[in-house]
């Protein structure tokens, strides 16, 4: 067998090199192309805002309503010993900052030693007859486990 003309394994190795190449630059692509996929498609975190609650009555409130405000984010609780000190300071804070962007969000909760047994409408009569609360005080709420309200797995997450 005759040894193969120099030219013919020159175009050969050329041949190699530039299939080689367009396959590279395809792979390369597709894989940008996915990572951009990804990316775009990936599902956007919310934050504290976007989220839905309950108000004492059981209506749906958006927490977008508040955007914008600097906001105190409370678990309250009325059978607690420290239920007085608690809601005086945090009306008052309403009060003295409320005017200029700021509000407390009270959600209630009877996990931590079921000092909150009382239902939600129970619970706003209680703190606005006793405390004078003008803050939102919102539905009874779980706060830990996997029952937790939405918005406050987000918040304990993201701390």
């Amino acid at each position: 067998m005759e040894p193969l003309p120099a030219a013919y394994s020159l175009k050969s190795s050329v041949r190699k090199a530039r299939v080689c190449a367009v396959f590279l630059s395809m792979v390369l692509g597709t894989a940008v192309l996915c990572l951009l996929q990804l990316r775009v498609f990936k599902p956007k975190m919310k934050d504290f805002y976007s989220f839905e609650v309950k108000d004492s009555r059981g209506r749906i409130v958006s927490l977008e309503k508040y955007r914008g405000k600097a906001t105190l984010v409370v678990n309250v609780a009325s059978y607690c010993r420290h239920t007085d000190k608690n809601y005086i300071s945090l009306q008052e804070l309403h009060r003295e900052f409320g005017p200029s962007h700021f509000t407390v969000l009270a959600f209630p909760c009877n996990q931590f030693g079921e000092s909150e047994p009382s239902s939600s409408q129970e619970i706003e009569s209680f703190v606005k007859g006793n405390y004078g609360v003008t803050f939102p005080v919102f539905h009874k709420i779980k706060i830990l486990g996997s029952e937790a309200e939405p918005a406050f797995k987000f918040l304990i997450g993201n701390s």
